[in-house]
């Protein structure tokens, strides 16, 4: 894949590169700052970029206003947003995204290369990737949730695979379950949180929006 980094730690930006370019992926440009990457990503249009939350000038959110900005301007371009903490608004705001090609990780999880390189996969090939700590964080404040008391433990564990961004197929694998009952999951989800006849990939969406409790 073509992918952008943006990140301001010389560090771990050249650590990226080297893992990247090792892995067959051509990286474009690899800049310090949002508005760098604005640049380089209205010049370049990427498949894929790769960026931290918090960038010069005021390590605030720069990182994740630029992501949300190429989501608005250039939506065929998968963003993976890296963080060194969960941020519940910034990661509230990516899964809201219903266009797929989006994904939230700890910087942590980048030292799992393994699972760092199947989450730009999956982004750079239109699906979602969300640091499972992420999805736990979010998901403690549901506990109190109704129509999702309902549920079993093991529809809760599919919905909190759908939240980190699976498919039905990763889900099964995940699980280790038959996708046939991942679907029968699936479906008893969308039944108890009254999703039934909402279609298509928005209804996936909503059912993590629900257990989010957002």
């Amino acid at each position: 894949m073509r992918v952008i980094l943006a990140e301001d730690s010389t560090l771990l930006r050249e650590g990226l590169i080297r893992l990247l370019a090792e892995e067959g992926h051509e990286v474009l440009a690899a800049v310090g700052n949002a508005t760098e990457l604005l640049d380089e990503v209205s010049r370049e249009q990427p498949d894929v970029v790769v960026t931290d939350i918090r960038m010069p000038p005021d390590h605030t959110d720069e990182g994740l206003r630029a992501a949300l900005e190429i989501r608005r301007r250039w939506p065929d371009v998968g963003v993976l947003v890296l963080s060194q903490y969960v941020e519940k608004r910034y990661a509230t705001e990516l899964i809201t995204d219903d266009g797929g090609r989006v994904g939230y990780l700890l910087k942590d999880r980048v030292m799992q290369v393994g699972e760092f390189l199947d989450a730009l996969e999956r982004v750079g090939s239109g699906g979602a990737a969300f640091d499972p700590e992420v999805v736990r964080r979010l998901l403690a404040r549901t506990t109190h949730a109704d129509p999702l008391a309902t549920l079993t433990a093991r529809e809760r564990e599919v919905l909190a695979k759908m939240a980190e961004g699976h498919t039905n197929a990763g889900i099964a694998a995940e699980l280790y379950v038959s996708q046939s009952a991942v679907e029968k999951h699936v479906n008893a989800i969308f039944d108890k949180l009254r999703l039934s006849h909402t279609s298509g990939y928005s209804r996936r969406v909503l059912a993590v929006l629900r257990y989010l409790g957002s």
